[in-house]
């Protein structure tokens, strides 16, 4: 693998503080600082200008993950913006809105002692705004609510209009992440998460039921 696009590390000590501070490695957090990796890697956005972009991962992926983003950047494949969640505090409506490609971010799923998987750090989203989040949920007297995250990315739920940092099937960042055995949100029937990329549950459980019991 080249080295000019991509570099994986351990989580320093001042990455550790940064992490805290910002709320991605929440108190309560329970995956080991030690499972984690830190990844720097150049991106290209539309106009084709490189950026150094970073990313916090499950040691599981790092070396996929770094492989995927080189080949994205050789393909000059549009990415505009990866910045840790951090730098948002967290918050990923403001870090969705705002387009930007993360992965890790502890949180357990609601109701549940079970880890998310952006909390295991196995699942990444790319280019948030133009790939939103989509899901008509039933309420209690049986209206239904349309949610989209972020909010601001209802214009782009039309998959048939061609727009810039577009997820498709079949294209390349699509490509790479299935062949690496990673699921696509945008496959689902249930709901829509075109930015969305993850390991299969049954990897991704196994890992959060065992961090559970070491918990306890």
């Amino acid at each position: 693998m080249s080295k000019k696009a991509v570099l994986l590390m351990l989580i320093s000590d001042d990455l550790f503080d940064r992490m805290k501070s910002g709320n991605t490695y929440k108190d309560d957090c329970i995956v080991p600082r030690e499972d984690l990796r830190y990844l720097l890697v150049l991106h290209k956005d539309k106009d084709g200008n490189t950026h150094q972009g970073e990313m916090v991962v499950h040691k599981l992926i790092a070396e996929d993950v770094l492989e995927i983003f080189e080949k994205l950047y050789d393909a000059d494949y549009p990415i505009e913006r990866m910045v840790l969640p951090d730098n948002y505090m967290a918050n990923d409506e403001i870090m969705m809105r705002d387009n930007n490609s993360s992965c890790f971010n502890f949180r357990f799923i609601s109701h549940t002692n079970r880890i998310s998987k952006h909390g295991l750090g196995m699942a990444v989203d790319i280019n948030t705004l133009y790939n939103p989040y989509h899901k008509i949920v039933k309420n209690e007297d049986g209206s239904e609510k349309e949610v989209i995250e972020p909010a601001t990315g209802k214009p782009y739920l039309n998959r048939s209009k061609d727009f810039d940092y577009k997820i498709e099937k079949d294209d390349l960042c699509y490509k790479l992440f299935t062949e690496k055995g990673f699921e696509w949100g945008g496959d689902w029937t249930d709901r829509k998460d075109y930015q969305h990329f993850e390991l299969p549950t049954e990897i991704t459980e196994k890992y959060s039921e065992k961090y559970s019991k070491k918990a306890e």
